[in-house]
């Protein structure tokens, strides 16, 4: 968990377009300090929110009570924490997508970035298991960085049954993780452009 930095901001962003009122089921993926699903709360929806880090749950039902939202929180793995038989109107996510070497950590801070050599450990589960999770008429929005690959993931929302584009995006500076790693990364070919990553939130919805 880390606090709320400018992929949160954006998500956020695209969130707030979105028609949300009191009969809105909402899911949270990898809510962190539940900042998502507490905005998510203030503007109507019936939320859950989900984390597979003990911290995060606690931190989320203890921001929740503090500010006044009501929230449904779980402990456990992205959409394993619920039942499969539930279904929402809208699943938001901001899960780790840091390309680094290896896999992701099993502890410590870095699983709340780390997501293995391609960065896209946890984006890839989200985009085949969402959909079964959506109503017909759902919605998905997912932030992450160009460097674990835009169209990687639009092209597999497509091939789980769901119309996707990129509804907003922002390019920044790495911070301090991508440069600790620059060496690395260009030898991958991700940092050819300089030292700049462009986020975006990809909206998804069924066809």
């Amino acid at each position: 968990m880390y606090p709320p930095q400018a992929d949160t901001g954006l998500l956020r962003r695209a969130l707030c377009r979105e028609r949300i009122t009191r009969d809105t089921d909402v899911l949270d993926l990898g809510t962190g300090s539940g900042m998502l699903a507490m905005e998510a709360a203030r503007l109507g929806g019936r939320v859950t929110a989900v984390d597979i880090s003990w911290r995060a749950v606690v931190v989320t039902w203890i921001n929740g009570l503090l500010n006044g939202q009501r929230l449904r929180v779980r402990h456990g793995d992205l959409t394993a924490a619920v039942p499969g038989d539930r279904c929402f109107d809208l699943v938001i996510a901001n899960p780790p997508y840091v390309p680094a070497p290896g896999g992701a950590p099993p502890r410590g801070p870095a699983r709340a970035w780390d997501a293995g050599a391609d960065g896209r450990l946890l984006v890839d589960r989200i985009c085949d298991t969402v959909p079964r999770f959506l109503r017909p008429t759902g919605t998905l929005l997912i932030v992450h960085s160009h460097l674990c690959g835009t169209g990687a993931t639009l092209t597999r929302l497509a091939a789980a049954g769901l119309r996707a584009r990129v509804v907003e995006r922002t390019r920044l500076p790495f911070g301090q993780v991508l440069r600790s790693r620059l060496d690395w990364l260009r030898e991958r070919g991700l940092a050819a452009d300089g030292t700049t990553e462009e986020l975006v939130v990809i909206r998804a919805e069924h066809f």
